[in-house]
């Protein structure tokens, strides 16, 4: 067998990459993670928060996604987006973004905020999906106490969608050729 009918055959290498800040969104991408893992097709996955010293190179594909915080991607994410733009050129992107904090998400397209737009154009991402957030009871500071006061406290991630974009993207990529070109450097 040459190297290259072996190397067609190994697993895909996956990097969910997230930014967040009090664990929802970390599981979010822990459970697209656990989803990818478990497709037709088998996944090498990589959760991990999406810092200055993560380096996405070597990855067939790459899941990027952040908390919204008065609408906007988290710092990091943006970061991540913009400094891997090149790295980036040639591997399949896909975008989240978790944060409502009602069943917005569930019920309805809800419309992609600016910062994770111009992040996924930024990426060439293939998709981009919000899905509901959480805010626990007992969450830390005055604006979060009053939004919980105010009846939007609780958790408004639905699993089943959260599967199906890790599904969609399975799929997707299982038919996908490895590398691609899908913009100009």
């Amino acid at each position: 067998m040459s190297t290259a009918d072996t190397t067609s055959r190994s697993p895909r290498r996956i990097l969910v990459a997230y930014a967040g800040r009090a664990g929802a969104t970390a599981e979010i991408a822990e459970w697209l993670g656990e989803r990818l893992r478990h497709q037709a097709e088998p996944f090498e996955v990589t959760v991990a928060e999406a810092s200055d010293d993560l380096d996405p190179t070597g990855y067939d594909a790459v899941v990027l996604g952040s908390a919204l915080y008065e609408g906007h991607w988290l710092r990091p994410a943006r970061h991540f987006a913009r400094r891997h733009r090149h790295d980036l050129a040639d591997v399949w992107v896909w975008t989240f973004s978790s944060g409502p904090l009602d069943d917005s998400a569930t019920t309805r397209e809800i419309t992609v905020t600016h910062s994770a737009e111009r992040a996924s154009h930024r990426l060439g991402a293939r998709d981009h999906l919000t899905f509901g957030g959480r805010l626990a009871p007992d969450a830390q500071g005055w604006l979060a106490h009053t939004m919980v006061e105010s009846g939007h406290g609780g958790d408004f991630r639905d699993r089943d969608q959260i599967d199906g974009y890790a599904d969609q993207i399975g799929g997707e990529l299982s038919v996908l050729p490895r590398r691609h070109r899908h913009r100009a450097a």
